[in-house]
């Protein structure tokens, strides 16, 4: 993983993060919206131009195909998901979509996406871009601007995916270079994807394909709690099982913020048990912060308070490992 210096400069400077590899597609037509609402569990018709959403596809038995960001543009819809999960949305949209009703296509190879994150985004954004630095600012999470920079048409969205201020900034190919080489211009630092991975984990938020798949409930991932559904939209595909569990039930199991307070770190996939040796979830994500050491995301019996203090186990090793946030009845 990158250094200190790098991650430091998120607090006052600004980091640059290519994240060109997650599909984007486009649909458009009348029905564009009516459409992508049925397969989603946010409520895209609520959407206006120049808002956008975090959204879930699911499976008809309620578990996660993917987790796409939606977002309402003047042509249309524009649809972002993670590489891993692209398959599953793609064969979604190839089954629920018809094109001569709303035609669709992948423009991934077509656009760029360039994250900005730090306490100087905004402005570097505003100054080597020609963005309007209070607009910027005033976004909420998922809502964009568009405009031009020099010739491109430039689109720019507010996400709070990761543990700092984050702008993405989706744009036509053949302009990425030249728009990436003035953010570094600006004084940005480059981010690799393992530092994206920290503030990832540190912000508390899943990935497809690491924390959570197509054998995953929604609230289990905790899509609930992020924005991610809409508890009295129209129906959806899934919908009946992720309302039983809200309105009558739960999830037996959630996704926790995990910290090791050891130096030693297991693999994805690591049991996690309590001190009777009984297996209480599994490590997802993990990585190494700068700040907190050793982090993780992990899949947790709902029953374990936060506070806890629990094992990883793994093939030739052991790490303690402490849930994230205070136990009930804790005293400063």
């Amino acid at each position: 993983m990158q250094g200190i210096e790098v991650y430091q400069a998120l607090s006052r400077g600004a980091v640059l993060f290519d994240r060109s590899d997650r599909m984007r597609m486009r649909v458009a037509g009348a029905k564009a919206a009516e459409l992508v609402n049925g397969m989603v569990t946010s409520d895209v018709v609520s959407l206006t131009p120049g808002r956008g959403q975090y959204s879930a596809a699911l499976t008809a038995k309620g578990k996660i195909v993917a987790d796409p960001r939606i977002f309402l543009t003047d042509d249309g819809i524009l649809v972002d998901v993670g590489a891993a999960a692209a398959p599953g949305w793609r064969d979604m949209v190839a089954k629920y979509v018809n094109p001569r009703v709303a035609p669709y296509s992948d423009v991934t190879s077509e656009t760029r996406c360039l994250s900005v994150a730090g306490g100087n985004a905004a402005a570097l954004l505003a100054a080597q871009l020609g963005f309007d630095i209070a607009a910027l600012k005033s976004l909420e999470p998922y809502s964009h601007l568009t405009g031009e920079s020099n010739g491109a048409k430039v689109m720019i969205v507010r996400t709070p995916e990761i543990s700092a201020e984050c702008y993405d900034v989706i744009c036509a190919a053949p302009a990425g270079d030249s728009i990436r080489a003035r953010i570094l211009e600006g004084g940005a630092q480059e981010g690799d994807a393992q530092l994206w991975m920290v503030l990832r984990i540190e912000a508390g938020r899943p990935e497809w394909g690491a924390d959570m798949s197509d054998t995953t409930l929604p609230q289990e991932a905790l899509l609930d709690e992020l924005g991610a559904i809409s508890f009295t939209k129209g129906c959806y595909i899934g919908q009946e099982v992720v309302a039983r569990i809200h309105f009558r039930g739960h999830v037996n199991k959630l996704l926790r913020k995990l910290r090791f307070v050891t130096s030693s770190l297991p693999q994805p996939g690591a049991a996690v048990v309590d001190d009777s040796g009984a297996i209480v979830g599994d490590v997802r994500s993990i990585a190494v912060s700068p700040k907190c050491g050793g982090v993780a995301l992990g899949m947790i019996r709902r029953e374990v308070e936060p506070g806890s203090t629990l094992h990883a186990r793994w093939d030739g090793g052991e790490a303690s490992v402490q849930v994230a946030g205070e136990k009930k009845g804790a005293t400063a």
